[in-house]
């Protein structure tokens, strides 16, 4: 059976209209993707099911984002609850949580943390800042060698 065999240029198209690469050379010209995460696509993808759509959270197990002080407060805390997760209690617009959240950190890129948590911070009426990937890179720096999930006590001694 002869298989057909693949251009270079058919190869670097493909290629690039999968996103694989971030710049393609096609003849004299080079185009480059943009690479930068779709932070709201990274939340329905990766924290709706427990935060939900709507920010509001499940009452008692997974607390709302949308207006709170966790999601508008420091994005130091926020970083590290995304990289290495949160266990234990948690009070959020004065009720308690108990669910646990899973670490993120060896799934999502310092890039893809930036953008869902910049999207969070800016979402259903929230007003705070972007968070930059720097931020999120220098923060997994400093905290590598975590192993467990953060807990409410702990991320309240984080300093911003």
């Amino acid at each position: 059976m002869h298989r057909p065999v693949e251009s270079p240029r058919r190869l670097r198209v493909a290629l690039f209209a999968a996103g694989l690469v971030t710049a393609a050379t096609f003849g004299t010209t080079t185009i480059a993707a943009a690479q930068s995460p779709d932070g709201k696509v990274v939340f329905s993808t990766t924290c709706a099911a427990c935060h939900q759509a709507t920010g509001e959270g499940v009452e008692g197990t997974y607390p709302p984002l949308a207006g709170s002080e966790l999601a508008n407060g420091d994005e130091a805390k926020l970083i590290r609850i995304v990289l290495h997760g949160l266990t234990g209690p948690v009070e959020v617009a004065g009720e308690t949580y108990s669910g646990m959240m899973p670490p993120w950190g060896g799934i999502l890129k310092d890039a893809d943390i930036a953008a869902v948590l910049s999207y969070v911070r800016s979402a259903w009426g929230n007003k705070a800042a972007p968070v930059t990937t720097a931020r999120v890179a220098a923060i997994r720096a400093a905290t590598t060698s975590r192993t467990t999930p953060w807990t409410a006590a702990e991320l309240a001694q984080v300093k911003p």
